[in-house]
């Protein structure tokens, strides 16, 4: 049973207050005084016996009107219990200081007299942040402590689908294993390659890097196993490839799918036998390489169509690690943006709203993009949706969501008692459609 204290010197208040709350189910505790207050507090503040919210009024003095009582009890209650979510009580010439104390920490305010569906929706709304908070705060302990002296490369991450890839990639780093990264453009396979390498045995050795994609494809195999002079021309001296460079360590090949035929026959020899010779020349050269691929293509299907060898596909993707694209994890997309931006700037709540709800063809890199080009364009600290230039798609389909405006939202939901399905059908919208809409307008399930 959740538990609210009740701060008010007027005892009609209180009796009100508890009866109001203890018909929707809620345990709740008067106090008087801000001793009062203090006490029940130092009785409530274990595990399951936890005060859960304070509804505090401004004033505990006959005769006391400017609300200097309840702005110095709600700092030190702020202080002292810093994750309870206080909702203060005010009459209307206290509004001024009430929003400074809202600014400072202040969950929300019910100006006197009140009204009880008002009230109950607020604090069943207080609540319910916190829960979502301490289920945030929660999940990024479990989060730290998996991850807990491992190097993860500086990669922004809050979603469930990057904590559990990361988690399988640093199981694989210490393995010799080859490693295929699967994932679209610019959704971070680099990223995981780099922590795979930093957490392995050979994380002090070379780490050579190849993107096969920006490669012309007659220098693809003098890249990877080099070339003696005259090899070929243009050849005025010996070249060494990326094999021998990354002897002891670990070799990123992006965009595996674009080696030839003829360079896939030598790269499945060198993974065979650790074997090769540079182009030009007859010695057989030997190296200790961990394989690390990528690509965005289906090779699968490059496989049928004769493009891509079959063996080879075996020896690349031992292990298989699927990036998904960033908007198949969306939780991702505010922590990166806020990555972006360095602290320089900060995201308007339109804007926030317009980059989670923008699909990203482009993923990581177009978000990044995106953000770069804000911060040289905005021209105030905020950023505003209007500075993304996001393409029309994503500012129409923000604007589907403005059909039902927020009064019309919050009076359905309040007619159904909550009841999502209830409110949905009679707004004439699917529950799908509800939802999206609550999280347009920043209102938490019921």
């Amino acid at each position: 049973m959740l538990k609210l204290l009740v701060i008010d010197d007027n005892q009609p208040i209180c009796q009100a207050l508890q009866t109001l709350f203890a018909l929707q189910g809620y345990q709740v505790f008067c106090a008087h005084t801000p001793e009062q207050a203090w006490q029940l507090l130092s009785q409530h503040s274990f595990g399951q016996h936890s005060i859960d919210l304070i509804l505090q009024d401004m004033n505990f003095s006959a005769g006391e009107m400017q609300g200097a009582q309840g702005k110095a009890l709600f700092y030190q209650l702020r202080q002292q219990y810093p994750a309870v979510p206080i909702v203060l009580m005010t009459a209307w010439t206290q509004l001024e200081m009430v929003v400074e104390l809202v600014k400072a920490g202040a969950t929300d305010y019910i100006a006197k007299p009140w009204d009880d569906q008002r009230l109950l929706l607020t604090v069943a709304n207080a609540l319910k942040l916190k829960q979502l908070t301490e289920q945030q705060q929660r999940a990024e302990r479990e989060r730290n402590a998996a991850f807990a002296g491992k190097d993860l490369c500086g990669l922004v991450f809050a979603s469930s689908q990057m904590q559990q890839l990361l988690q399988m990639t640093l199981q694989l780093a210490p393995a010799s294993a080859a490693v295929l990264i699967t994932g679209p453009n610019g959704a971070g396979k680099e990223g995981i390659a780099n922590v795979l390498h930093a957490n392995s045995a050979r994380k002090d050795k070379p780490f050579i890097k190849v993107n096969m994609g920006a490669l012309p494809a007659d220098l693809m195999e003098a890249e990877l196993f080099g070339a003696e002079a005259g090899a070929y021309s243009g050849a005025s001296k010996t070249r060494i490839g990326r094999f021998e460079a990354a002897d002891g360590g670990s070799l990123f090949l992006d965009e595996i799918g674009n080696l030839s035929l003829a360079g896939q026959a030598k790269l499945l020899r060198v993974l065979q036998t650790g074997e090769f010779e540079r182009l030009g020349s007859s010695q057989t050269r030997k190296v200790d390489v961990r394989l690390i691929s990528a690509t965005n293509s289906d090779l699968t299907a490059a496989i049928a169509q004769a493009q891509f060898r079959q063996d080879l596909y075996y020896r690349v993707n031992v292990v298989q690690l699927a990036l998904p694209a960033l908007n198949e994890r969306p939780d991702d997309i505010l922590p990166l943006a806020r990555y972006f931006l360095a602290g320089k700037k900060t995201l308007s709540a339109a804007a926030e709203q317009l980059l989670q709800h923008y699909p990203w063809p482009g993923n990581v890199r177009e978000l990044q993009n995106v953000c770069q080009r804000a911060l040289l364009l905005s021209s105030t600290n905020d950023i505003q949706s209007s500075d993304l230039g996001l393409p029309q798609l994503a500012q129409a389909g923000k604007r589907a969501l403005d059909d039902i405006d927020q009064a019309q939202l919050q009076q359905a939901l309040l007619q159904a008692g909550g009841v999502v399905s209830r409110a949905a059908k009679q707004l004439g919208i699917s529950r799908q459609a509800l939802y999206r809409r609550m999280e347009y307008y920043g209102i938490d399930a019921p």
